[in-house]
């Protein structure tokens, strides 16, 4: 099967609309409460403020097939910064190709080029292709619970 070359750049302010109607896709799939007014607002703040994290934009063949955050965090366990993949979405169309691998070793080169030593991600256990995408990748569960508590 032949794909085509699937890039990644980071995301500019122009970008903002067609980030946010993929967004909100991804969170429509994944289950999760997402508004434009409350989601355009983060885009943008991340999308200034690098110190934060980046979005990386998908394309193939000039082309947007999908987007991915990675944002940063530090932590002694891993003597230095370390990081969320908080989405990685794909479009429809570009799904079932293998492009979910390349994207993901996309952002992983940007989380390599902030210095970035622990990549961390989650994924909903019946996300059965994405577990199995993760997995051959090298992504393990840790032997801890991760919990989230809204401040």
């Amino acid at each position: 099967m032949t794909t085509m070359a699937l890039t990644a750049r980071v995301a500019a302010t122009a970008d903002v609309p067609g980030l946010c109607a993929m967004m909100a896709e991804f969170n429509l799939l994944e289950g999760i409460e997402w508004t434009r007014e409350t989601g355009e607002s983060g885009v943008r703040r991340l999308i200034a403020d690098r110190d934060l994290g980046v979005i990386g934009l998908l394309s193939e063949s000039d082309h947007i097939t999908g987007y991915f955050v990675v944002t940063w965090g530090y932590d002694l366990e891993w003597n230095g910064r370390d990081a969320y993949l908080t989405e990685l979405y794909l479009i429809p169309q570009a799904r079932g190709r293998g492009l979910g691998r390349v994207a993901l070793e996309h952002a992983e080169r940007f989380a390599r080029r902030h210095d970035v030593r622990a990549l961390h991600l989650m994924v909903r256990q019946d996300n059965l292709a994405a577990v199995r995408l993760y997995k051959r990748a090298g992504y393990a569960i840790p032997p801890r619970v991760f919990m989230s508590k809204p401040l």
